[in-house]
């Protein structure tokens, strides 16, 4: 960005907007990350459209591939290559306008790619050493998204009794628009209980607002172990601190929240405003829509995984899904994030869905789309998770739809059901030269669900498909799939 750039201006919810004080504040707090200058916008911002060839931008590539790829261009490409290549949104950008913030010095921490973790966090610092970056926090005047406060109807459980996992069916009421294979945004407060345990650590109440709202005190990031290095009186809590802010791979304690930090390290207390400032901002979690507006008019529905374990003696929660599931008593923030991951123009078009877990998501939007729309074309789902008994999600309606025709065939795996693990692309290898006839017959291909174990091995089992039932070698299998993709016929929606 040069220094001509526009600044944008924090929109602010006046007093007599019908939203309570606590609301009023969250949704400041909301547009204040999203337009707040050089920490980080709270929402992904969608890449300037370039008529470019990003080939790093593929998850199921590792990343001495990707950077392999990237070698020879401008830095802010080659830190892009370092990321996941999911745009998950969980850094509070995508992948590309997270690494034209670092190279432009809009963004200064370079741990906020989740998935990437540390080995990409340290690609990027890496890179980020080559040179220094001038800081330039000015923020490119955009519009802002379309939110509104929603509140959940429902938090349903569709995991059955004897599940190792919690899955919920959410419906949310809605009035924005939006199509199958959007996502929704949605800005949900910390664990109130882990936002009182650092309250109470720190003696500081006054910061009780700012840690519910405003700032991400389940991952703080390297600036704030940083910034805790800095302070801390005893030099083996400072090297420890150093260690953690340097991504160490045996760095302790691993995947802190806050309050781990602060029982860790005592003697580490830096003045609370710098602290606050140090804190990621506390940024909307994006969800897959599970449901069509054919079927759904005023709603939309998720399918939520509950994220809680635990670790070092505590019961953590996962910010939104908990939230989602046991706790959203009052109205949350939320906006439609639209995507790339569309069914076809032509209703007509076959359209192959491989969704296991809780990727079956946008596979149930496009079969509600699709069976009230006028002559589909055929659909055939690959399904999976451990137990047919107790995580067959949705369970009913897809049972329904086989029987009504709108699912052709249905492909299931069930991993914990008999001696051999069986998994989606197991069932592919099976059913190879049907896979195959569908694809030569113009098909669509669409993958949802887990990017580094899952997807990966469902884009390795389509290369094999093409070799064997294709007659093609490994890198014409390649170079097919990367055509499949240069034409929207494979689809990617992985986290």
């Amino acid at each position: 960005m040069n220094a001509m750039s526009p600044i944008a201006v924090v929109p602010v919810i006046p007093e007599s907007a019908p939203f309570s004080p606590e609301q009023r504040a969250w949704l400041n707090g909301f547009f204040a990350g999203l337009y707040g200058g050089a920490e980080v916008n709270s929402t992904p911002v969608a890449a300037p459209a370039e008529a470019e060839d990003m080939p790093w931008h593929d998850p199921a590539l590792e990343l001495e591939e990707r950077l392999a790829l990237a070698e020879g261009k401008p830095r802010k490409r080659r830190l892009m290559a370092a990321m996941a290549q999911l745009d998950c949104g969980q850094c509070g950008y995508l992948c590309q306008s997270y690494a034209e913030a670092l190279a432009e010095g809009r963004e200064a921490s370079a741990s906020l790619c989740v998935p990437g973790g540390r080995t990409t966090a340290r690609a990027l610092k890496a890179m980020l050493a080559e040179a220094p970056v001038v800081a330039n926090p000015t923020v490119v005047s955009t519009p802002a998204p379309t939110t509104e406060m929603a509140s959940v109807l429902f938090a349903e459980k569709l995991t059955r009794e004897g599940s190792a996992k919690d899955v919920r069916h959410i419906r949310i009421a809605l009035t924005q628009p939006y199509q199958p294979g959007d996502s929704l945004s949605v800005a949900a407060p910390n664990d109130p209980a882990l936002v009182q345990a650092v309250v109470t650590a720190l003696g500081a109440p006054e910061l009780h607002e700012a840690f519910a709202h405003e700032r991400d005190i389940a991952r703080p990031g390297d600036t704030t172990s940083a910034l805790l290095a800095r302070h801390a009186k005893d030099p083996a809590e400072a090297a420890a601190l150093r260690a953690l802010a340097d991504g160490d791979d045996n760095a302790e304690p691993a995947d802190a929240d806050l309050l781990d930090l602060l029982l860790a390290f005592p003697s580490a207390r830096p003045p609370l405003a710098d602290l606050v400032a140090a804190l990621p901002r506390l940024k909307p979690r994006l969800y897959s829509i599970a449901s069509s507006p054919r079927a759904m008019p005023g709603h939309v529905d998720l399918c939520v995984g509950v994220a809680r374990a635990e670790r070092r003696g505590r019961v953590r929660d996962g910010v939104a899904s908990c939230h989602l599931a046991y706790r959203a008593d009052a109205a949350l923030p939320v906006f439609i994030q639209h995507s790339h991951f569309r069914l076809p123009d032509n209703a007509g078009t076959p359209v192959i869905m491989v969704g296991p877990g809780t990727g079956i998501a946008p596979f149930r939007a496009f079969l509600q789309h699709r069976a009230l729309g006028e002559d589909p074309g055929r659909n055939w789902l690959f399904f999976g998770d451990q137990r047919s008994g107790t995580d067959f999600l949705f369970r009913e309606e897809i049972l329904e739809w086989q029987e009504a025709g709108v699912l052709e065939r249905l492909s299931l795996a069930w991993s914990r059901d008999g001696v051999e693990k069986i998994y989606v692309q197991h069932r592919m290898a099976e059913e190879a030269a049907e896979l195959w006839a569908w694809l030569q017959a113009g098909a669509h291909f669409y993958v949802c669900g887990d990017a580094l174990r899952m997807a990966r091995d469902v884009d390795a089992a389509l290369r094999e498909v093409a070799m064997i039932q294709g007659g093609m070698d490994a890198a014409a299998a390649k170079s097919w799939l990367a055509s499949l993709a240069k034409a929207n016929r494979y689809q990617r929606d992985v986290y």
